[in-house]
């Protein structure tokens, strides 16, 4: 085993990953390691690049199918447009949420008693 490969158990324990984790990504063709003589799993840099950028992307809630499409698309630029569409309406949407939550703390009212908090619970309630 060359010196900057790692065994799974060695990756797993890097990124603190259980190894069927990294098994799943390989079945959904996120991960591709190489082999060695026994047929076990070689991982090197490109992989652990790899990883970083799956551990990223699931941070900020991208999903698995996602990551495959941008991964495979070898960075598109519509990809990551779309991506980034996506992301700046999650960290919206959570910016909102801080927002509520930073007036609730603030406010001698109790949240449902609360005129602002109301109106701006209101705007989320789907018209029938």
């Amino acid at each position: 085993m060359k010196s900057s490969e790692l065994t799974i158990g060695q990756l797993g324990r890097r990124f603190g990953l259980a190894t069927h984790v990294l098994r799943h990504w390989e079945s959904v063709g996120l991960l591709a390691p190489a082999r060695a003589a026994g047929g076990q799993r070689r991982y090197g840099e490109d992989d652990l690049f790899r990883i970083a950028v799956i551990l990223m992307s699931k941070e900020v809630g991208v999903g698995l199918r996602d990551v495959a499409e941008f991964l495979a698309s070898g960075g598109d630029k519509d990809v990551l447009r779309r991506h980034l569409a996506v992301l700046q309406r999650r960290i919206d949407e959570a910016q909102a949420a801080k927002k509520l939550i930073e007036h609730a703390l603030e406010c001698p009212l109790k949240l449902e008693e609360c005129p602002d908090a109301r109106e701006e619970i209101a705007t989320r309630i789907p018209p029938p």
